[in-house]
């Protein structure tokens, strides 16, 4: 099942991806109602075009997302970084997520190094704590694209990384959610992003240095996930602050990640 949100005035609604259409659901809820009380629904009549949906993303009020860093064993050589011993962990606030065609804004008084990361994000589908590696793909409910839009000034500047990752709409996410029996293997899935058009990571998920398994259960033995938590699991290599030259994203740039089985993610950047 591919489930999404919506905008409709300004109340949130749920739709699913059907035959490649949206329909609307009649479920009174959002994403996270939906994953704890596993309900049966029917179709609404109301017809959805995918170039006229305002997409929220699919998860608005997630108890926390949890980011992983330096995940990919290329991402790690291009930034000149050690492998972790064990994951990187950080977070991101939920007041930078943003869905599929919202728009990436930022203050250039505040930051000028704006930079992308393509990531396979994992959106937790019960209460778990302390899981083990086994039990850990049984608590996921699916997964979406993601962008971990990083402003590098502000991550490197700090000397910590919460700031610069969390600052609004910088969590694009979507633009569905797709439930973890459409996907055999979550490690064997092309991953790219692209800016206005230009190739600019293109990797695979096989790359992972944390598989998800480890991950989840490294994170629950920490703090408790709860549904609708989100986890983004890494960013392969191809950034824009490890090119050289550097490229950062700017005013009016297009920026699109692209997870195979999962879908299409894009933003529009506009500064202020």
């Amino acid at each position: 099942m591919k489930i999404f949100q919506y905008y409709k005035k300004s109340s949130i609604h749920l739709g699913v991806i059907e035959k490649g259409m949206p329909i609307s659901i009649d479920f009174q809820g959002d994403i996270i109602e939906f994953i704890k009380n596993k309900p049966t629904y029917s179709h609404m009549k109301e017809p959805l075009s995918l170039e006229k949906i305002k997409f929220a993303p699919p998860v608005t009020s997630p108890s926390k997302i949890v980011a992983v860093g330096l995940n990919y064993a290329d991402h790690v050589q291009e930034s000149k970084g050690k492998t972790p011993e064990s994951p990187l962990i950080f977070a991101k606030f939920p007041n930078s997520l943003i869905g599929n065609n919202e728009r990436i804004t930022w203050d250039t008084n505040l930051t000028k190094k704006v930079d992308f990361e393509a990531e396979l994000a994992v959106i937790i589908g019960k209460t778990i704590r302390k899981c083990t590696k086994s039990e850990a793909m049984d608590a996921i409910f699916g997964y979406t694209c993601a962008n971990d839009v990083s402003a590098r000034d502000l991550q490197f500047g700090d000397g910590q990384w919460v700031r610069g990752k969390s600052l609004d709409t910088f969590c694009p996410l979507g633009p569905w959610i797709v439930t973890k029996d459409e996907i055999q293997d979550p490690h064997n899935l092309d991953i790219r992003s692209s800016l206005n058009g230009e190739l600019m990571q293109n990797s695979n998920t096989s790359m992972l240095i944390f598989k998800l398994p480890e991950l989840i259960s490294f994170i629950s033995n920490n703090f408790t996930l709860f549904p609708g938590d989100i986890i983004l699991t890494g960013t392969p290599h191809g950034v824009g602050a490890f090119r050289d030259p550097s490229v950062y994203m700017k005013n009016g740039d297009e920026i699109v990640v692209e997870i195979e089985k999962i879908g299409r993610l894009s933003n529009i950047c506009q500064t202020t």
